[in-house]
C-alpha cells in the first residue's frame, strides 16, 4: 500500500541516474564550460546529492577554481551546507584552497559562518596549519575569539591539532 507521501516521489530512471551522477563529477572534476551550459539550460545551481553536498560544495573542496566561479555566478549558495553541516568555505579552508576561498567570500560566504553551530572555517583552517587562509578569514573579519560546541577557540583546535605556525599566527592577531 503506497501513502500519499510515497506515491509522489519519482521513480528515476537509469539514465536519469546517470546523468545525475555525472552533473556532480562535472563539480568534482572542474568540468565547468560543461556546467555553465547547463546552468544556461536551466539546471538549479543548489542541487544536492545523497550526502547533501552541492556542486558548490563538491568543486569548492576538490579545488576546482573555474567550477566554483561558474557555479557562484549561477547562483550557487556559498552558506548551503552538507548533511555533516560542513559549507564550502569550511571545505576549502580544510583543503588549502586560498583562491577559492576568496572567491567563496567575494560571493557572500559569511566569514564566521558555522552551518552545524560548531566550527568556522578560521578553525577548520587553523587546525590544519592553513596560514596563509587564516591571514585571509582574520583580514576578512573573522573572530579568533570565537568558540567551538566544545568551548575551544581556534588558536586551542589548532594545538590539539599539533598545529605548528596558526596557534602563534592567531595569538599576534589578537594582540
Amino acid at each position: 500500500m503506497q501513502t500519499q507521501e510515497t506515491a509522489s516521489i519519482p521513480v528515476l530512471d537509469d539514465e536519469t541516474l546517470a546523468f545525475a551522477g555525472r552533473i556532480f563529477q562535472y563539480a568534482r572534476l572542474g568540468h565547468a564550460d560543461e556546467l555553465a551550459e547547463l546552468f544556461e539550460q536551466g539546471l538549479p545551481a543548489n542541487i544536492r546529492n545523497d550526502k547533501g553536498d552541492s556542486l558548490l560544495m563538491l568543486a569548492a573542496y576538490n579545488g576546482q577554481e573555474a567550477a566554483t566561479r561558474v557555479i557562484l555566478e549561477a547562483g550557487g549558495d556559498p552558506e548551503l551546507a552538507n548533511d555533516r553541516g560542513q559549507t564550502p568555505l569550511a571545505g576549502a579552508a580544510f583543503k588549502g584552497e586560498l583562491d577559492i576561498t576568496r572567491q567563496l567570500l567575494a560571493h557572500g560566504a559569511k566569514v564566521d559562518g558555522e552551518a552545524d553551530g560548531s566550527r568556522t572555517a578560521l578553525m577548520v583552517a587553523a587546525m590544519f596549519d592553513r596560514t596563509e587562509i587564516v591571514a585571509l578569514l582574520l583580514a576578512h573579519g573573522a573572530d579568533p575569539d570565537r568558540r567551538d560546541a566544545s568551548g575551544l577557540t581556534a588558536a586551542a583546535l589548532a594545538e590539539s591539532m599539533g598545529a605548528t605556525q596558526t596557534p602563534g599566527q592567531l595569538a599576534q592577531a589578537k594582540g
